[in-house]
């Protein structure tokens, strides 16, 4: 809960990116920290008390039976995975996808930002298969983005990497997609055992990585189909990843208890809620439109995904506790790592219900997976997934079915 006074008086903007990366980028321009304006002018709020939101009515709770689905006529019974998965079911998903070709690549992990709110709709968020939102600094998140079983012709706005990054490419073995970093962040990128895997702007990476100006802003973007043709111009080795370790099942996992509401708060310039809808069987994400400074001014729109006109969904929400450890001395900065191996506290969402489990990763190159108190695979709905990161710290209040989760430092 430090370095708040050096915030406003420190506020450094990137005004570059790397001009002309190859697909091992060497650190030749170092930028200073990057601190996102909007947010770090809230930063404070992370000190304030947290009261509920009070302009939004929490749903009546009732203790019904679990619902039953109607999985699709092919699904077996036991589900798929953790392992022995089909040639043609996404591990990710545990869903079949119409040609099985497309799974003999990479994932594509792609990092888009969340603030300024006049960026927003971001693009192509509703066609990944999984997306981590991360804290980053001074009260902010951003988003990283895995495509895998479905491409997105456009990705944006691309932002700048973290540390916390690093837990995603050894698990998932993706080609990473990024605007940058912090010069330290870059160093360890580009001297990791995956560098050659990164892929930055530059003079030859447009179709697949461009700039555009539709909202009369330069946006940086992606198009996961054009990767594959840099991806093979650059020599990439993109071969099919071992992704095995989640585990499907249209059947619920025992127990559980209502959820129809779930409350996510990272600082006062940042927080989300997700709605269940019973239609459709997922959980539909709301997101701040103001800052909320005192915890009782709250307000939230759909989020939409500018390509597909969709609301963001997720068929599972899952929050994991993952301790986060500040790693820059300087009083005026906010570093932070994060070290996703091992296990511990998680709450899966899924079909309006809440299932208090572990995460686990007990080895660098293992897929995240959840758990139960014997360590048995407790299955996710097939379908796209959205992980919120947040801290040990955190503190989870249960009024109902409504459900909310405070970010709370514990560095």
């Amino acid at each position: 809960m430090k370095k708040i006074g050096f915030m406003l008086a420190l506020l450094i903007v990137l005004l570059g990116l790397a001009a002309c990366q190859t697909n091992t980028p060497q650190p030749t321009a170092q930028p200073t920290t990057v601190i996102d304006l909007e947010a770090t002018a809230t930063r404070k709020a992370l000190d304030t008390p947290f009261l509920p939101a009070t302009n939004t009515p929490a749903p009546t709770a009732t203790e019904t039976p679990a619902p039953t689905l109607t999985p699709t006529l092919d699904y077996p019974a036991e589900g798929y995975g953790p392992t022995n998965f089909p040639a043609d079911v996404n591990p990710l998903t545990g869903l079949k996808v119409t040609d099985p070709q497309i799974l003999n690549r990479r994932p594509i992990l792609i990092k888009v930002q969340n603030l300024p709110r006049d960026d927003r709709p971001q693009s192509g968020l509703s066609l990944a298969d999984i997306v981590y939102e991360f804290y980053t600094e001074y009260g902010t998140t951003r988003f990283a983005a895995l495509f895998y079983g479905q491409d997105a012709e456009q990705v944006m706005p691309i932002r700048s990497a973290r540390y916390s990054d690093v837990n995603l490419i050894r698990m998932y073995k993706p080609i990473f997609v990024f605007g940058y970093a912090y010069a330290p962040v870059f160093q360890r990128l580009v001297n990791s055992e995956f560098s050659s895997r990164l892929v930055l702007e530059s003079g030859a990476s447009c179709p697949a990585v461009c700039r555009v100006d539709p909202r009369g802003k330069n946006y940086l973007a992606a198009n996961t189909i054009e990767l594959q043709n840099l991806i093979k111009a650059r020599g990439i080795d993109n071969t099919r990843p071992n992704l095995d370790g989640m585990a499907f099942n249209y059947t619920l996992p025992a127990g559980g208890k209502p959820a129809e509401q779930v409350f996510v708060r990272f600082s006062a310039a940042i927080y989300n809620r997700w709605d269940y809808d019973a239609a459709s069987g997922r959980y539909l994400r709301f997101s701040e439109t103001r800052n909320d400074p005192d915890g009782n001014a709250a307000e939230y729109a759909p989020l939409t995904d500018a390509l597909t006109k969709q609301q963001i969904a997720a068929d599972n929400l899952v929050i994991i506790q993952v301790r986060h450890n500040e790693v820059d001395p300087r009083p005026d900065v906010e570093v932070l790592d994060m070290s996703i191996l091992g296990s511990g506290p998680a709450y899966l969402f899924r079909d309006g219900r809440m299932f208090e489990v572990k995460w686990q990763r007990l080895t660098e190159s293992d897929v995240l997976t959840l758990v139960d108190g014997e360590g048995k695979p407790v299955a996710f709905k097939p379908g796209k997934t959205w992980f919120e990161v947040m801290t040990v710290n955190t503190t989870v209040a249960q009024d109902g079915a409504v459900w909310r989760f405070r970010f709370v430092s514990d560095w």
